[in-house]
């Protein structure tokens, strides 16, 4: 947990955005973990494998809550973050989750979690290439909508 801990909660809040769902996900991939840790091979990369446990339960995070009920009578009213310190943040969110899912989770797998195209290939499924295409392409975006039109 000290040395792959981190990465695992990147992971996670990369798929989820930062809510304690994440923190759930996290906790949820390390029990998981322990559990499965006496059948991992000697030869296995840890961290690889910790990730696919954290992607997994992310997902299962999203799935959850698709399928909970959200009662109201009333729409809470929305605060305004204007002005605000790390309005910055919610923009780039905003922005990340504007990108199709296989961009998001390549970009958040390479460039957060520091997972060469292959490994990111074997978490997601399909070929080193597609990965780097899918992370180029989601970069791409990024640069032409994330903050368009103010001073960087």
């Amino acid at each position: 947990m000290a040395e792959h801990g981190p990465t695992v909660l990147r992971v996670c809040r990369a798929v989820l955005g930062p809510t304690a769902a994440a923190e759930d996900a996290w906790s949820e991939t390390f029990l998981s973990a322990m559990q499965a840790y006496p059948a991992l091979r000697a030869d296995s990369n840890v961290e690889a494998w910790l990730v696919t446990i954290a992607h997994r339960k992310a997902l299962d995070q999203l799935r959850a809550e698709a399928r909970r009920a959200i009662p109201t009578d009333n729409l809470p009213e929305q605060p305004a973050t204007h002005g605000l310190p790390g309005d910055g943040q919610s923009q780039l969110w905003n922005a990340l989750h504007a990108l199709p899912v296989k961009q998001r989770q390549t970009i958040a797998y390479h460039y957060l979690a520091g997972l060469p195209y292959t490994e990111v290939a074997q978490v997601l499924g399909g070929s080193p290439q597609a990965a780097r295409r899918a992370a180029a392409d989601g970069i791409a975006t990024l640069r032409k909508t994330y903050l368009k039109g103010e001073d960087r």
